[in-house]
C-alpha cells in the first residue's frame, strides 16, 4: 500500500512539474515573438529559402570545420564584440569563409571580417555581416 502511494506521489508530481515548465517555455516564446528585438523570424523564413548559405552548408570537411573553429574560437575570446558579433554564423566551404548576421556597428563587421582573414588556411572572406539600425 505505501509504494503504490508513494509511487502515485512521484508520478504526480512529476506531471505539475513538467506542464510547469511547459508553460514556462510557452510563455517566453509569446514573449519573443511580441516585438521582441531577439525575435528574427524574417531572417530564418529567408535562410529556409535556400537562396543563402546557412550553417548547414558546411560540410564535413575536416580543414574547414577547423577553420570556423578557430574563427568561432577567436570572436569569443574577443571580449569587446556585442553577443551578436561573438555569435555570427560562420560558414567556410572550400576555405571560403562567409560570416553572416547581425553586428552593432561598422567596426565589428571591420573587425570580424579581420579575424577570419588572419585565420590559417582562410582563402577568401565574404563578409554578409548586416549592421543593426541604431
Amino acid at each position: 500500500m505505501f509504494t503504490r502511494l508513494l509511487i502515485t506521489f512521484t508520478l504526480t508530481g512529476g506531471l505539475l512539474f513538467m506542464a510547469s515548465t511547459a508553460h514556462a517555455v510557452r510563455d517566453i516564446s509569446t514573449y519573443l515573438a511580441a516585438g521582441s528585438p531577439m525575435e528574427n523570424t524574417e531572417i530564418n523564413v529567408r535562410d529556409k529559402e535556400g537562396t543563402t548559405l546557412t550553417p548547414d552548408d558546411q560540410k564535413g570537411d575536416k580543414k574547414d570545420l577547423k577553420i570556423t573553429t578557430k574563427i568561432r574560437k577567436a570572436l569569443v575570446n574577443y571580449k569587446t564584440l556585442s553577443i551578436d558579433a561573438q555569435n555570427v554564423k560562420i560558414i567556410t566551404s572550400n576555405r571560403v569563409v562567409t560570416l553572416r548576421g547581425p553586428v552593432e556597428n561598422a567596426d565589428e563587421s571591420i573587425a570580424l571580417e579581420k579575424i577570419a582573414k588572419q585565420t590559417r588556411g582562410v582563402v577568401r572572406v565574404d563578409n554578409q555581416l548586416e549592421i543593426k539600425a541604431p
